[in-house]
């Protein structure tokens, strides 16, 4: 199965946007489905259901820093290199979607803290799904094009890397 159909049942599970996209890399982060689900609970609906950047986006955006980020102080080349990733994963999600604004992908629908019903309408007029699915395939093409290469993490088994680049 693939990230992008992972995120996509994840999200038809219940979790939100940005849960659904760390969820279904939970196995490359080395997280439980839980432990992604907690890092990522604060960014469904454009970030608390405020509607700012696209929780697919937000999580996608927290599992490349898991893979690829930096963790040194004051290193501005690694900074450099992280956000110029970050602006082109955003990018393509943006150029695919739209834009990278909850609100706009769901066009203006007001802010409010209670958790909308999934039902089969909401399922049919909401384009999260795709949204989920959208940002979990474009990390997963960056992934098999660059496999991570960091320490202490799941992909640094040697079976790992080989699946990766599959």
């Amino acid at each position: 199965m693939d990230y992008s159909t992972k995120a996509a049942e994840a999200f038809r599970r219940g979790y939100n946007c940005s849960q659904a996209v760390a969820v279904a890399f939970c196995d490359l982060l080395g997280l439980t489905e839980s432990q992604a689900a907690r890092m990522a609970s604060s960014f469904g609906g454009g970030m608390g259901r405020m509607r700012e950047v696209c929780g697919g986006v937000s999580g996608m955006l927290l599992v490349a820093g898991m893979l690829y980020g930096y963790d040194t102080p004051g290193d501005d080349t690694a900074k450099k290199q992280h956000y110029t990733l970050v602006q082109s994963l955003a990018g393509q999600f943006r150029e695919k979607a739209g834009s990278i604004v909850c609100r706009e992908i769901l066009k203006n629908p007001p802010s409010d803290p209670n958790p909308t019903p999934r039902t089969d309408d909401f399922y049919a007029k909401r384009p999260c799904v795709r949204m989920v699915a959208l940002a979990a395939s474009i990390l997963e093409g960056y992934i098999r094009e660059n496999p991570p290469r960091q320490t202490g993490f799941a992909w640094e088994s040697p079976e790992t890397a080989q699946e990766i680049s599959k």
